[in-house]
């Protein structure tokens, strides 16, 4: 079936008051335009802001886009209509992600159900038959209820030096519990796909699941200026093997998945309403499989603020921004097929993820090799926005 996308299934439950900017591609100019979404349109400011890190750059962006005034380039569900690539017109607009200058990161192990998966990813080497029997083990061994365990505080570090005499301490606990966060990168600038396009599975992987997140966006001071949410397509077989494929793992064509829209804080929309946040998963399979979760925000074992202040600061700096996705506390276990195989995608899954906020990422999952290159850096970009005369 066609993927249908529309204003109604995409944007935030009080989208009227919200201040959303996104990108969108634009035949007629050859290249990508930022735009404000307004309620009787999309506006492409690119005259005023060329890029997505010009306008996160502004000492408030929610009021900069407020400002500005724009070329009304169409309707949101013509554009949307014309994103997938299955039934694109490639004449007319289409959406993109909506970062592009932004380092893309991602925080891993954040939550205690995903730190529990990840120590049975390792102790399994990325065979998904024997996780079901690691599962009970692990358990075990953890005892208690991770959620009330703060990261770096003496409760962690007893549980960590018991775990060690054990010779049970894992690469995955260092970070879900120690002093340090796990903060990685995910993609390379302008590489994102966004909402209603593909999104890219290793096509070597048999293992994998979806990893729906909240994705904040911080500007070079470190300042965070909104969110967005991604999904931080993920290979439990090859990070399983080991740590060190992880590039491989997280880093294919179209596997990092960011959009729809960038929500800049407001006085309706602040790092409080993220703190609060539920994120939902619906995941709708070619063969009738359908599966739904959630991750509360709520969960989460580090704060936001302190994620972000771990990204970027005296020792580490962004001169474009950053994207930072915050990490998931869902990792499906429930077999799809085979007893004991637990779930992998299969080409085809339509993924939505979703929170009212924030409005609903649709992908739909495929081989990388399959999903169209990306071929659009930044040096193609610098020529685009040159030859428009925006730089």
């Amino acid at each position: 079936m066609p993927l249908v996308l529309t204003a109604a299934n995409t944007l935030p439950r009080d989208h009227a008051a919200a201040s959303l900017a996104g990108r969108v591609w634009r035949p007629d100019v050859a290249g990508p335009s930022v735009v404000s979404l307004r309620l009787d349109g999309v506006y492409d400011i690119s005259a005023s802001f060329p890029t997505m890190t010009a306008l996160c750059e502004e000492p408030s962006p929610a009021q900069a886009l407020l400002s500005s005034r724009g070329e009304r380039i169409g309707k949101l569900d013509e554009i949307l209509a014309n994103t997938p690539e299955a039934t694109r017109d490639s004449s007319k607009p289409w959406l993109l992600a909506p970062i592009d200058l932004a380092a893309v990161k991602a925080a891993g192990v954040t939550f205690a159900r995903s730190l529990l998966e990840r120590v049975i990813e390792e102790q399994a080497k990325g065979a998904p038959e024997k996780a079901q029997a690691i599962r009970a083990t692990v358990e075990a061994q953890l005892g208690g209820d991770l959620r009330k365990l703060k990261p770096g505080s003496p409760q962690a570090m007893a549980l960590k030096a018991s775990l060690i005499k054990a010779g049970a301490w894992s690469q995955y606990l260092e970070v879900g519990i120690g002093e340090d966060a796990e903060i990685f990168t995910k993609a390379q600038p302008m590489s994102a796909v966004g909402h209603g396009m593909m999104a890219g599975l290793h096509p070597r992987s048999t293992w994998n699941n979806p990893e729906p997140e909240v994705v904040l966006v911080v500007a070079s001071t470190g300042k965070i200026v909104g969110a967005t949410l991604g999904n931080d397509v993920n290979l439990r077989d090859f990070e399983g093997r080991s740590a060190l494929l992880l590039s491989k793992a997280k880093d294919n064509n179209a596997s990092a998945s960011v959009g729809p829209f960038i929500r800049f804080f407001d006085g309706g929309f602040t790092l409080d309403t993220v703190r609060a946040m539920a994120v939902n998963l619906d995941v709708q399979g070619p063969e009738g499989f359908a599966m739904q979760g959630v991750s509360s925000m709520k969960e989460i074992a580090r704060d936001p603020a302190d994620l972000v202040a771990e990204l970027l600061g005296k020792t580490h700096q962004y001169p474009d921004g950053a994207v930072l996705y915050l990490g998931t506390m869902f990792a499906p276990s429930d077999d799809r097929g085979e007893k004991g195989m637990g779930f992998t995608h299969k080409v085809g899954d339509v993924v939505t993820i979703s929170a009212p906020e924030l409005g609903a990422l649709t992908n739909v999952m495929a081989n990388s090799d399959d999903c169209p290159p990306w071929t659009f850096g930044i040096g193609a970009l610098l020529r685009n926005l040159t030859g428009r005369g925006l730089t």
